[in-house]
């Protein structure tokens, strides 16, 4: 049975969902027998990569509010994450665009490393204070999971895996996808957001029975 998850990597909740539906997987009972692809989706397909701001300036900025509320949000966000064993270092954090990350996360698919990439890049997005908007740290990111450099610089020189990112951005608005992260399980049942793990093996006990 297939599982496909749309996802940006500058988007939080896509790192905590990541983990709740993985600990619900782990209690499933046909885990053996499930395939994840990870599908790209962007937030925000015009985001500049900001390196003169943090990220807690940047959130008020774009909402109109305090710096305070955004401190408290980032607060709230990365008290979510810890509750699921997840280090969010928004002090640290990058503003930036994501398109280039999506383009290694394709290319890292065709290795059969989609769920490594994914993990890797929301760990130094959001953990390690990368900035995955730079090549050379998308080099890194890459060679660390086990994809090769040169063909990672080729890549990123290139426009190629430009279509496989706008095919699956395509694709979740065709679907109705509002935000993310989004589920879809074996193209039937939908699930939206970080839900909590008991939702997600729901989701799955159900599908595999309808399947």
């Amino acid at each position: 049975m297939k599982v496909d998850i749309w996802s940006d990597v500058r988007c939080p909740f896509c790192y905590i969902g990541k983990r709740k539906f993985e600990t619900a997987l782990a209690d499933f009972e046909h885990k053996g027998e499930i395939e994840v692809e990870w599908h790209s989706f962007e937030l925000d397909p015009n985001a500049a990569t900001v390196l003169d701001k943090t990220s807690e300036e940047y959130l008020a900025e774009r909402y109109g509010k305090s710096k305070e509320w955004a401190a408290e949000t980032h607060k709230n966000v990365a008290n979510a994450a810890a509750e699921v064993g997840l280090t969010f270092n928004f002090d640290q954090a990058i503003v930036a665009n994501s398109f280039d990350a999506h383009r290694l996360i394709q290319l890292a698919k065709t290795k059969g490393l989609g769920d490594a990439i994914e993990e890797a890049m929301f760990k130094a997005h959001f953990t390690d204070g990368k900035n995955i908007d730079d090549h050379d740290a998308l080099v890194e990111i890459g060679v660390a999971i086990g994809l090769d450099a040169k063909e990672i610089k080729e890549m990123l020189n290139t426009d190629q895996f430009t279509d496989e990112v706008r095919y699956d951005e395509k694709t979740a608005e065709t679907i109705g996808v509002r935000g993310v992260p989004f589920f879809v399980f074996n193209d039937k049942l939908a699930v939206s957001g970080a839900q909590p793990p008991e939702t997600f093996l729901g989701a799955l006990n159900q599908a595999w029975e309808a399947r």
